[in-house]
């Protein structure tokens, strides 16, 4: 049997760990998709010994570098021909207001901005798949969120709640869009609420900031260990269950229904242009 080749962002903790060791488990050659080279070699030998796996590898993608995204697609197109998932499981919370090297609000820049054009570089190789899919990481978080149209980078009047709960109801616009665009191919995009699981998502990892808020609320009963957390993501990677199903948004490994925000189509089709058009895709790479 061929192996499949799959592709998790953020995968050095947490969820994205998780995830990686299990898609390894389940015989899956996975991509480690992550930031820092110290922190993901050391996610590396980790996943290696956990999943017992040798089809683990390290490629470097700052999610909050444009730059950094082309070079990762570009690299993996140049190694593989064929991808069968790819996990955007990525996302930090932002205590203060912080750019990335592009100029974004750090928030949508990583959660959604980086993710999205990650994704159109890798419509090729996802095509060329038997069923490719693509899992989006998401939060139930986007029932608070809007589109700040008059200022979707939060120059004005900041703070983590609005600026998280905008980048988790893009997740879900773009999947719903995403999923319309790819209708004809073999391609499927969903998204995914994983619970409320105990990782360093809130750290800030320069100043430490948030440390002991995470590790107190990482020991409450009603916090999801990352593997808990990864289920719903590893189930859409993997199911048959789901093999037919795009546009949708689960929890707990159920289809959850939308609120009514999200499904203003004319809504999400601005959103997409206004993404392509914040990071700089040319027509050939557009859907």
């Amino acid at each position: 049997m061929s192996i499949k080749t799959a592709i998790v962002t953020g995968a050095n903790s947490g969820m994205g760990l998780a995830t990686t060791i299990e898609l390894a488990k389940q015989n899956y050659r996975v991509v480690m998709a992550c930031r820092s080279e110290e922190r993901g070699r050391q996610a590396l030998q980790e996943a290696l010994r956990e999943s017992g796996s040798t089809h683990i590898e390290l490629m470097l993608c700052d999610l909050g570098s444009l730059d950094s995204i082309r070079r990762f697609a570009r690299g993996f197109r140049e190694r593989y021909d064929t991808l069968d998932v790819l996990v955007n499981n990525a996302g930090v919370v932002m205590t203060k207001r912080e750019e990335t090297k592009d100029g974004f609000e750090r928030c949508i820049g990583i959660n959604h901005l980086g993710h999205f054009l990650l994704t159109l570089l890798l419509i090729e190789p996802l095509k060329a798949a038997e069923q490719g899919r693509i899992v989006n990481v998401s939060s139930g978080a986007y029932k608070a969120g809007k589109i700040h149209w008059d200022d979707p980078h939060l120059r004005q009047g900041f703070n983590p709640i609005k600026s998280y709960a905008q980048s988790k109801l893009a997740n879900i616009l773009f999947t719903r869009i995403l999923a319309r665009k790819l209708s004809h191919t073999r391609i499927t995009a969903n998204s995914l609420h994983p619970g409320a699981v105990g990782t360093s998502i809130g750290v800030n990892r320069n100043t430490g900031f948030g440390t002991r808020i995470m590790a107190f609320m990482g020991k409450l009963p009603f916090f999801l260990t990352p593997a808990e957390g990864a289920r719903t993501a590893i189930y859409l990677a993997t199911s048959p269950d789901v093999q037919g199903i795009s546009g949708a948004y689960f929890y707990r490994e159920k289809e959850q229904e939308l609120k009514p925000h999200v499904l203003n189509d004319a809504e999400a089709e601005r959103f997409w242009t206004w993404s392509e058009q914040q990071v700089g895709l040319g027509p050939e790479e557009r859907l």
